[in-house]
């Protein structure tokens, strides 16, 4: 039995993941990656082999064999350490060695801009990264439906769930006086959907996020549907749409006077919007 299975086990009797990090000799980011990946849930209970029916004859239904994207091997692969396995797992899914890095090895961001990069010079990781990599070539990554829920996220990702801002109340220790300050927060990225992250950066003054460019993506989707009509997304799509003219149109309405023929006019506007985002339905 391998490792992940014993900690399946160990998690469904309830053991916490530092300390099943500390029994195998791992991270407590590799364990929530085994979780994720392997299903674990108290719920459920834990996996158990199934037995499968098979039928002989007319009308039989074969049952489709899960894809082999090599990452089982990769698990059993001991000539690596359990992070480095999972380095491997992240970046031949992302290609992105900063973020494989930190999702395995849960360390800081600036740890990982220069640990991930020395990664990829490591030959038996490299090896591993590229048998990986040559498995995929040998299947269809991905279809149109991945790359059209792809730009849907990208279209309408929302900013708050990368950060949170405001203002609170602070004391001055040696006047006493309270005043407001704006506060910003940003979230962990392992929280976050950091596929969709154009940029992340520190500056002078502070760490600043830049999401993929929606209005390409908004553009492209409206190319696509043009050309793909009954596409299943595209109801979808333009109810998306339509909610984010709703809201600009309201943002606009509020910054104009508050008599009631801009009112009606906003009503119309309104009218106008919905009945292009479903003109074609």
């Amino acid at each position: 039995m391998e490792n992940y299975e014993r900690a399946e086990q160990d998690y469904m009797g309830g053991m916490k993941y530092k300390d099943i990090a500390e029994k195998y000799g791992t991270t407590i980011n590799t364990v929530k990656s085994w979780k994720k990946r392997y299903g674990w849930n108290r719920e459920e209970g834990a996996h158990k082999s199934k037995k499968v029916c098979t039928q002989k004859g007319k009308g039989a239904h074969k049952m489709a064999a899960p894809i082999d994207d090599g990452t089982k091997e990769t698990l059993q692969n001991y000539g690596l350490t359990p992070e480095q396995q999972m380095f491997c797992i992240y970046y031949s899914r992302t290609f992105n060695a900063t973020q494989s890095y930190l999702n395995a090895y849960g360390c800081s961001y600036e740890t990982a801009m220069v640990e991930g990069s020395k990664s990829l010079r490591k030959p038996k990781v490299r090896a591993e990264i590229e048998r990986l990599k040559e498995i995929k070539r040998q299947q269809i990554v991905a279809g149109t439906d991945d790359i059209v829920e792809l730009q849907m996220r990208i279209a309408f990702a929302d900013i708050g769930n990368y950060m949170s801002f405001g203002q609170k109340e602070i004391e001055d220790p040696e006047t006493g006086i309270e005043y407001m300050v704006s506060t910003v927060d940003l979230k962990e990225s392992k929280d976050t959907d950091t596929q969709l992250l154009q940029e992340v950066k520190r500056g002078k003054d502070g760490v600043s996020v830049k999401l993929k460019d929606a209005q390409k993506a908004i553009d492209w989707l409206t190319k696509f549907f043009e050309m793909n009509p009954s596409d299943k997304h595209r109801k979808e799509f333009d109810q998306r749409k339509l909610e984010l003219e709703l809201i600009k149109l309201e943002m606009q309405t509020k910054d104009s006077a508050d008599d009631a023929p801009e009112q009606d006019n906003f009503l119309d506007a309104l009218n106008d919007s919905a009945k292009e985002a479903w003109s074609d339905d």
